[in-house]
């Protein structure tokens, strides 16, 4: 049921009578939505209809999915901060969008997802396409509306948008009967919105940032650990006048890559997992961790007992739920990031701050980093992150990347260095399949100045191959690049790692006779005549000298591109923390495991 809020103190504009449908489609336009990524259905029709009147105003974009459009909402709202809008159908349609919906709750994206619901009387007696939506999604929204009458929809959408953006972001449902759709109603539209007892704006204490900043002075081996808060709350930039005013060595988790240009000194890339060899010593060995909107994820802290066990620890997060809940510290701070960030420079400047002597620690962590860099050994076949390699070169760094989930999802942001915020979009934390194009798609509607490429598996992007039709008679210019291996590559890896290398259907083609770029008559399926049947321009390449040449052709392309890259199935990514474990326990590629044994590392 729509909330009940009064906000007698400000100003609004009432509307002349329209249908409930118009005034949604109105109501999104007043929060400046100019695109909506949406499919139709007998529930959902009315506002399908009003979005056509209103076609100047606000672009409908029409997925072959709804779970596409989910995802295409998310990937837009991931590059701009934005909240993105997905519209879908009672039902199957909503249902749908349930994985979309848990996808942004789980990385803290700002959704508005709008369902059509069968008419109130009809509600909870099994009607055709009749789904509780709304209480079906109670765990994976921020919050969640069903409209029983239209005067509340301006209402609304306005606190929806406010809920979704303000705070620790997340998705926002609201399921609207067709028959509300479909009455006429003059409501208000609030120029304003207040919500008793939700209150997004948290500030540190100058006494609490004062801690931290004594903790820096006296420190001499610190780290920073920086998560998606950062990036959500826009700070990079604050990020970087922290970094110079500090010296910090900065890790990040995949989530806030980008949040610090990996290309500068101080960076040592994400960690975790996957993540560099230097960034898990780094930590492992630091004697402070400041830990800025992050939330000690277990593909992170592996063992979380022994993770920074040497470190006092900062954590510096806008909900405080986040505080103590997968690691215990000794300062937790509510606040949102930003504003901490930019009030401790602020006091550093009054206190004539002095950075502490980091000299032998960056030589460290210099160390570390030029002996355990990501690195993979020569083949005769294209590797997967020489392919990522080739391509990072080749846009300078300043393409969108985005990507499914796998193995892919590791080697792009091993290999490409990301310059940028919200330049490298993928599902992280509910880890979706399926994710990479369609958010590609997303992404390039709201940059369409900047190269939005899907670095994908062969397993990932066949979930949502439809969205290549999306993106042709859209004419949405987003690239894919399949890394074909023809198997799930990261469960192959683990059942070659800890099940003694039994595949337990993880072959994507046939058993018998799988392909590879030493089998090329075997490759199944041939995404070059799927995309074909699409009108989507495609390449398929296996040889190494041929792989530059194509990968420039696929950016030259004015439109849709898929190019396919035949790889090697029994490449493993490198580094490795098991899961459960730490880091030393890291595995390292043969060469670097020499190096360890040597006595580098920790």
């Amino acid at each position: 049921m729509s909330t009940e809020t009064k906000n007698p103190s400000t100003t609004s504009e009432k509307t002349r009578s329209l249908i409930g449908a118009d005034l949604v489609v109105e109501a999104l336009i007043r929060e400046g939505v100019k695109h909506v990524f949406a499919y139709p259905g007998g529930a959902s029709m009315e506002m399908h209809q009003s979005l056509v009147k209103r076609k100047s105003e606000v672009q409908t974009i029409l997925p072959r999915f709804e779970q596409g459009g989910g995802f295409m909402a998310a990937g837009y709202a991931r590059a701009t901060g934005k909240a993105g809008v997905c519209m879908a159908t009672s039902g199957p349609g909503a249902t749908n969008l349930v994985t979309c919906i848990a996808d942004c709750y789980m990385d803290s994206v700002p959704l508005i997802a709008i369902t059509g619901q069968v008419p109130q009387h009809l509600i909870g007696k099994s009607a055709f396409q009749e789904t509780d939506i709304y209480g079906m999604t109670l765990s994976a929204v921020k919050h969640s509306y069903l409209v029983l009458d239209p005067m509340d929809i301006p209402k609304v959408v306005k606190e929806a948008f406010h809920i979704a953006t303000s705070g620790r972001p997340g998705p926002v449902l609201i399921d609207i009967p067709k028959d509300v759709q479909q009455t006429f109603a003059a409501p208000e539209f609030p120029e304003t919105i207040e919500l008793p007892g939700y209150q997004p704006v948290k500030r540190a204490t100058d006494e609490e940032l004062i801690e931290v900043i004594d903790l820096i002075a006296e420190s001499r081996q610190p780290v920073l650990y920086v998560g998606g808060g950062v990036i959500s709350s826009n700070a990079s930039e604050d990020l970087h006048n922290f970094v110079r005013k500090t010296g910090v060595p900065v890790t990040t988790t995949l989530m806030g890559v980008g949040a610090f240009p990996e290309t500068d000194p101080l960076s040592m890339k994400w960690l975790g997992m996957h993540g560099t060899a230097t960034g898990n010593y780094a930590v492992a060995d630091s004697d402070v961790l400041l830990a800025f909107g992050a939330r000690f994820d277990d593909r992170v802290t592996g063992n979380v007992r022994k993770f920074a066990e040497k470190a006092q620890i900062v954590h510096i997060d806008i909900d405080r739920s986040e505080h103590h809940k997968n690691k215990v510290v000794q300062y937790p701070i509510q606040s949102d990031i930003q504003y901490a960030l930019s009030r401790m420079i602020e006091l550093m400047e009054e206190r004539n701050f002095q950075a502490p002597d980091l000299t032998a620690w960056h030589k460290q962590v210099a160390a570390w980093k030029e002996e355990f860099p990501f690195s993979y050994e020569d083949s005769p076949h294209i590797l997967p992150q020489e392919a990522v390699k080739v391509l990072y070169e080749l846009t300078d760094g300043e393409a969108i990347i985005t990507t499914g989930v796998g193995q892919h999802q590791m080697w792009a942001p091993q290999h490409y260095n990301f310059k940028h915020a919200r330049s490298f979009l993928s599902s992280l934390g509910l880890g979706t399949m399926g994710f990479g194009y369609p958010a590609a798609l997303g992404a390039k509607v709201a940059c369409p100045d900047r190269e939005v490429i899907d670095i994908d598996g062969d397993g990932s992007f066949l979930m949502n191959v439809q969205e290549l039709a999306t993106a042709k008679v859209e004419g949405i210019n987003a690239k894919a690049v399949i890394l074909n291996n023809q198997h799930l590559g990261m469960v192959v890896q683990w059942e070659d790692r800890f099940y003694e290398g039994t595949r337990a259907q993880t072959i994507l083609g046939d058993p018998d006779n799988i392909g590879s770029p030493e089998n090329m008559d075997a490759i199944y399926p041939d995404y070059v005549k799927i995309a074909e049947g699409f009108e989507v321009k495609a390449r398929r390449v296996y040889k190494k000298e041929e792989l530059k040449d194509a990968i420039q052709e696929m950016l030259d392309h004015d439109g849709p591109y898929l190019l396919d890259i035949i790889v090697p199935y029994d490449e493993h990514v490198l580094p490795m923390i098991p899961s459960g474990k730490t880091v030393e326990d890291i595995i390292l590629t043969p060469d670097q495991q020499v190096k360890l044994e040597k006595g580098s590392g920790l």
